[in-house]
């Protein structure tokens, strides 16, 4: 304090002269030329910032929103096309930074360089600055308290970046990016975390629709193959849309034709690393381990769509614990994604591109080890759960240990085999492709009763083909005789009756020549449904028979039972309806007697049959439903559906019209669910007719 004892002249009184104005930085880079889609993320980011206390107050922190994703997903387009649509919020500035943590040159940008950069566009000395971090982090903050500025911290790799980026003034809101995971935001911060997928489908076709126009509009199906062969990936989709306009005269398909056969390579460049795909991937790679790095390969060439947690550790050769640590830091990465089922998948051209460091960069000793213990762990298992289903079939060598947590019932074998269902396809295909001729084999025979009962036909001739050639390396004769009945019942039921005669007489001529008999005996019980799928009862019966015969003699009172059904089925065909109830209820007594449910079910349903026909409808209908409770327990859905059907007629047979109509209703649910779409729409016209009034339903 001064103060004045006397003054001479006159008293002049001044203003205080105003200090410098702060500077209002514009840093953010331009919007995206072409951004589609995204509109439930940019609300979810319209959310964040609006957000208020219950008491209608704003925040007394800083938002936070963290834009997570593998890279090339549009985490930096959706931050820029957000920040330039909020402009008006902002009155104050706004600033941004690349901090390089995923990019070409592999340097990401010190924390305390990108604190100078922040303070010198908001008008602060260079010269004049603190040279500590924490002492240009409080500057920072104090030159943005009170401001309503938007802070935008690009392509984050740590929360050691970040952190000293963050203003303490709730007027402030910051963006991030991000490939991985930073839970320090989260955590200490409340950041608001935002994980970025793959655009939809309307998504994906407007981006290509916008920049090539008319060339997308005039061929759609060409279209709908880039978008599919990209995985609606946005930067696989922006290179696939800069090389149609780079060359106007390749027509779309045959671009669509080059990214199928030679994909990553397509989305690929020499000179610009960040019009390339596979590069941009490969900076995530940058800040991992050997370990990590090297499961992130395997895992691209582990056989299958998607990966459970006992798969994985089998691939990786790694302890329980420590893949789950590996598997956490990938998932952190964006790399891989974790499901709601616990399982783990990667984007197709993440997988690729995974696939393509496994076969350049691991040494083939590393890769054959991992895919032979992929492949024993579904041998292995897929062997168990083939036991659990059909413990009554002739048995083959046990397969040697792999540890598993195998299934451990029933339904338990039937639920994994379903889930694992192309996991164990593929796994026969890597077999074949590493030589392992017997695994080959094996696998196609653990298939063999799910195929069945599921009806996969398809699949079931793809397997058993692979099997018929590996069986040609194989020093068991039985495996190449197998092979062919196998693939004669899947031509037979694909209509290709002449292909299946002809493979089961081979079979039957290749047993003979061994002195085969359980051989013979089983190409005889396929060639019963070879026949009776050309509505041949009298020569199904005849095989049948024969199959009686030699199962009577290789004491199986297994297959003894499947022939004597058999046996009673074709009989009540043919009209000779004691002969058929005889038949079957012997086959009921051995399947009972050796605890067979699926065999039980079978033979109730025969039952149920033979009574129909013979105009005894109240029996026919309690075989039924005992055959219907038994499927329903196993879980087999298309025998279910079959016998729902056959029940129906017997209720109409006793008019009892409702009691149809709801049956057949269940029966048309289940082979929808199960993709039978003929079996269906016979179904759909049998309930078409009975509710045409005065018609009779049957058929």
């Amino acid at each position: 304090m001064v103060q004045a004892q006397s003054v001479h002249g006159d008293l002049h009184v001044y203003a205080a002269q105003p200090g410098p104005v702060p500077a209002v930085p514009r840093q953010l880079p331009a919007s995206p030329a072409v951004f589609t889609g995204r509109m439930s993320e940019l609300a979810a980011l319209d959310h964040a910032l609006i957000a208020t206390t219950p008491g209608g107050r704003e925040s007394a922190a800083v938002l936070i929103s963290a834009i997570g994703g593998v890279g090339g997903i549009g985490k930096t387009w959706l931050a820029l096309a957000w920040a330039h649509r909020n402009l008006h919020r902002f009155p104050h500035g706004q600033l941004f930074v690349d901090l390089q943590g995923f990019s070409p040159s592999g340097r990401p940008v010190e924390a305390a360089d990108a604190v100078r950069g922040f303070l010198h566009s908001l008008g602060a000395d260079p010269d004049g600055l603190p040279s500590g971090l924490d002492a240009l982090s409080a500057l920072y903050r104090s030159s943005v308290a009170g401001r309503r500025m938007l802070i935008v911290l690009d392509n984050a790799a740590t929360a050691e970046q970040v952190v000293p980026l963050l203003p303490g003034s709730p007027t402030c809101t910051v963006l991030v990016t991000g490939r991985t995971t930073l839970p320090t935001l989260i955590d200490r911060y409340g950041a608001h975390h935002l994980q970025l997928d793959v655009l939809t489908h309307d998504e994906a076709r407007e981006l290509l629709t916008t920049r090539l126009d008319q060339r997308a509009e005039a061929d759609p199906e060409a279209t709908g193959e880039l978008i599919g062969l990209c995985g609606r990936h946005p930067l696989a989709l922006a290179i696939i849309a800069r090389q149609a306009i780079t060359r106007p005269r390749v027509p779309l398909a045959e671009l669509a034709v080059e990214l199928g056969d030679l994909a990553l390579e397509v989305l690929d460049h020499d000179t610009d690393p960040a019009g390339s795909l596979p590069a941009v991937l490969s900076w995530s790679l940058r800040h991992f381990t050997g370990r990590q790095r090297r499961a992130f390969a395997l895992l691209g060439i582990a056989p299958g769509p998607d990966i459970g947690l006992p798969a994985a550790y089998r691939l990786l050769g790694l302890s329980p614990a420590d893949a789950r640590r590996v598997l956490r830091v990938l998932e952190d990465s964006s790399l891989l994604d974790r499901r709601p089922d616990g399982r783990y998948s990667m984007h197709d051209l993440v997988r690729a591109y995974a696939a393509s460091i496994a076969h350049h960069s691991l040494p083939e000793p590393v890769r054959r080890a991992a895919s032979d213990r992929i492949v024993d762990f579904y041998l292995h298992t897929a062997h168990t759960a083939e036991r659990l289903l059909n413990p009554h079939r002739e048995p083959i060598r046990p397969v040697p240990g792999s540890r598993s947590r195998p299934p451990t019932g029933h339904a338990d074998a039937l639920d994994w085999l379903e889930v694992h269902h192309p996991h164990l396809l593929a796994a026969q295909r890597t077999a074949a492709s590493l030589g392992r001729h017997e695994a080959v084999w094996r696998l196609a025979w653990a298939l063999s009763t799910f195929h069945q009962r599921r009806e996969h036909h398809h699949d079931a001739l793809a397997v058993w083909q692979g099997a018929a050639e590996a069986a040609s390396h194989l020093p068991d004769p039985a495996a190449g005789t197998i092979a062919r009945e196998r693939l004669g019942r899947a031509h037979a039921e694909l209509g290709r009756h002449e292909e299946a005669v002809r493979l089961l007489h081979q079979a039957l001529d290749l047993a003979g020549r061994h002195d085969d008999r359980t051989q013979q005996a089983h190409a005889h019980r396929v060639l019963t449904r070879v026949w009776e799928i050309r509505n041949d009862h009298q020569r199904a019966l005849v095989h049948a028979r024969e199959a009686l015969r030699l199962f009577r003699d290789l004491a199986e009172p297994a297959w003894v039972a499947n022939a004597l059904n058999s046996v009673g089925w074709f009989s009540a065909h043919l009209g000779d309806h004691g002969t058929a109830r005889d038949h079957c209820r012997q086959a009921l007594e051995v399947y009972r007697h050796h605890s067979s449910a699926s065999g039980v079910a079978d033979t109730l349903h025969s039952l149920g049959y033979i009574d129909f026909l013979s105009g005894n409808h109240h029996d026919a209908i309690s075989h039924y439903r005992q055959a219907l409770a038994v499927y329903r327990d196993l879980g087999y859905s298309i025998p279910a559906a079959g016998t729902l059907h056959d029940l129906g007629h017997s209720h109409l047979g006793l008019g009892q019209r409702d009691e149809t109509r709801a049956v057949w209703n269940e029966a048309l649910e289940l082979y929808r669910q199960q993709g039978h779409r003929t079996a269906a729409d016979r179904v759909r016209r049998q309930l078409d007719k009975l509710l045409s009034a005065g018609h009779d339903a049957t058929i």
